[in-house]
């Protein structure tokens, strides 16, 4: 049997997948796709978050709000990320981070956000997952003011240049591609890919975005990051199961978790 694999970040908590939840499960053990991680996007609807890591021993979660959500309900503290980051299933802070592709003019609580989230994965000693677009300076630059190499964490469905790979590398985090990468244009992607060690890899989806070829346009969901996986090992010249062995052990050894089986 092939290596099984993680999909490091999803959105299973999305109205896209509701009463549908224990088929998708389904689907990913068909695939090979041993885990998931459900990333949170507002205080709101963690709890659906939680009670879907509950239901399911192979799905974990971050607890944070998605620095796209303005004026979406409440704003995070350290307090409450913190005590959020205290249940077992819940693996980092996030996804949390700066975009400056759908959001304009003044972005300076979004930055407050990002550090907030910085602050309380410092504090519960968690990794961050972190979302940046059209944003790589000042993500990185935030990242190091506030000390986040002591935790680490991941720069999730990563979309900038090789050179700010190689400064997030440099600060101690993971890069995880997701299917864009299966992208007939997404050649910055493919050089990412085939540029960050692979010690330092991870794969994801990001459902319910981003179906890879060949089921771009549709619907997404863990399964389907085994189709992410095969092109990065044909972009690397490598053997799936490597490939899979390897961004699998990258998951389990960020977020201290001793046994994957």
């Amino acid at each position: 049997m092939s290596a099984l694999l993680v999909d490091s970040h999803c959105h299973l908590d999305f109205p896209d997948f509701k009463g549908r939840e224990s088929e998708l499960v389904d689907a990913m053990k068909a695939a090979g796709v041993g885990w998931a991680l459900i990333a949170g996007v507002t205080l709101e609807r963690f709890p659906s978050v939680l009670a879907l890591t509950r239901s399911f021993a192979n799905l974990y979660a971050a607890a944070g709000v998605h620095p796209d959500t303005e004026e979406e309900g409440a704003e995070p503290d350290v307090e409450t990320l913190v005590a959020l980051a205290g249940d077992p299933k819940v693996l980092a802070i996030g996804e949390t981070g700066l975009d400056y592709y759908r959001l304009k003019g003044d972005l300076e609580w979004q930055r407050e956000r990002f550090r907030v989230h910085i602050r309380a994965a410092r504090k519960a000693s968690k990794p961050l997952i972190i979302h940046t677009r059209e944003a790589g300076d000042d993500t990185l630059r935030l990242l190091r003011e506030e000390g986040a190499r002591e935790v680490g964490g991941i720069f999730h469905c990563f979309t900038e240049t090789r050179e700010i790979a190689q400064a997030a590398l440099d600060l101690g985090f993971h890069i995880s591609i997701s299917g864009i990468v299966t992208f007939k244009n997404a050649l910055q992607i493919k050089e990412v890919a085939r540029y960050v060690p692979l010690d330092r890899l991870l794969v994801e989806t990001d459902a319910p975005y981003l179906a890879p070829v060949p089921h771009r346009g549709k619907l997404n969901h863990p399964a389907l990051v085994r189709h992410v996986a095969e092109e990065i090992a044909r972009l690397r010249g490598m053997e799936f199961d490597a490939l899979a062995e390897a961004t699998t052990a990258n998951f389990f050894r960020i977020f201290h978790i001793n046994n994957a089986s």
